[in-house]
């Protein structure tokens, strides 16, 4: 079976780095889809404090990142990535199942 998510180093780290100073409660990061964007729809990322029903979770060079149960099929394959760049810096999803992305990058289609 195709992992629903990997992470890079650089996105391992990062989300180490993010946790390190998140509120106590909080289990790890959340990854979710929702309608929106020039594309039609967009990656969510959020902390989570508590996993949900059907909620996948992924443990992964030493961190937990949670998959919202409407999101696995959107996410199948993907690699999330860090990216830092001279004037930016954000988690980048390599998603196979798309089949158009806004030319801005923040939204896509599959």
């Amino acid at each position: 079976m195709t992992q629903i998510i990997k992470l890079s180093d650089n996105a391992a780290s990062r989300i180490k780095e993010i946790m390190s100073n998140a509120e106590k409660d909080a289990l790890g990061v959340r990854v979710s889809v929702k309608s929106g964007g020039c594309a039609g729809m967009s990656y969510v990322m959020e902390y989570t404090k508590e996993a949900n029903p059907g909620d996948e979770v992924i443990e992964d060079k030493g961190v937990k990142v949670y998959i919202d149960s409407a999101a696995i099929l959107y996410l199948l394959g993907t690699e999330m990535d860090y990216k830092k760049e001279e004037f930016s810096s954000s988690f980048v999803f390599n998603n196979p199942n798309e089949t158009e992305r806004c030319g801005c990058g923040e939204s896509f289609k599959v």
